[in-house]
């Protein structure tokens, strides 16, 4: 399942989630600023990477079959995708993990569920190269 909202001026963003719920979340949330393309599997994502370069990733960590961490790694290891910006949006809150997917380059890691204001506001800092104090991020303030 492949799908897309917005127009081709826009910075063109890959929404990775097993879940319905959170692309629909997701893309509601980004689609006046951003062209989103949603997927619901890493394979997916991967396949759509292989005709398409995307701005950034947002991408779940737990994931069936294929988890997140595992499809970073597969990302990382395409010649001219590596460098694409990823920002890890997960429930997973053990630091252990965190700092698995930290080590594969990632700009940020927020817990979810996220507030819409705390993804625009990672998205522009991303997007125009500032630097993030605190890379990862409770979504929901908590």
């Amino acid at each position: 399942m492949i799908q897309t909202t917005g127009g081709n001026s826009k910075k063109r963003i890959l929404a990775v989630d097993d879940t319905a719920i959170a692309l629909t979340r997701i893309s509601s949330t980004l689609r006046d600023d951003y062209d989103v393309i949603t997927v619901n599997s890493g394979a997916r994502a991967l396949k759509y990477l292989e005709m398409e370069k995307p701005d950034l990733i947002l991408l779940d960590v737990k994931m069936a079959p294929m988890d997140g961490i595992e499809t970073l790694r597969e990302i990382r290891a395409m010649r001219d995708r590596a460098d694409i910006p990823v920002i890890m949006l997960s429930g997973v809150e053990e630091k252990d993990t965190i700092m698995e997917i930290a080590k594969l380059g990632i700009c940020g890691y927020i817990l979810k569920p996220f507030q819409s204001e705390e993804l625009h506001k990672r998205l522009r800092h991303v997007f125009n190269g500032e630097k993030i104090e605190n890379a990862v991020e409770r979504g929901d303030k908590r």
